[in-house]
């Protein structure tokens, strides 16, 4: 099975039927995954509005409404 996440990209082979991952055990990793991209996007996303240059604070809710 291959992963890819961003750059990375990750190969699991199981050796033995045994060693497989369970639905229950992949939904973690999926979930765990996912959770840490959405928190790396809203990172970007407030570093992305802290660069953004404005007039105020008016304007930016002005662009809300």
């Amino acid at each position: 099975m291959e992963v890819h996440i961003q750059d990375v990209i990750a190969t699991v082979r199981a050796v033995s039927s045994e060693s497989l991952l369970t639905q229950k055990t992949l939904e973690k990793i999926v979930n765990t995954v996912l959770g840490a991209v959405r928190q790396e996007q809203a990172h970007h996303e407030r570093v992305k509005a802290e660069r953004r240059v404005t007039s105020g604070v008016r304007d930016e809710q002005e662009g809300e409404a």
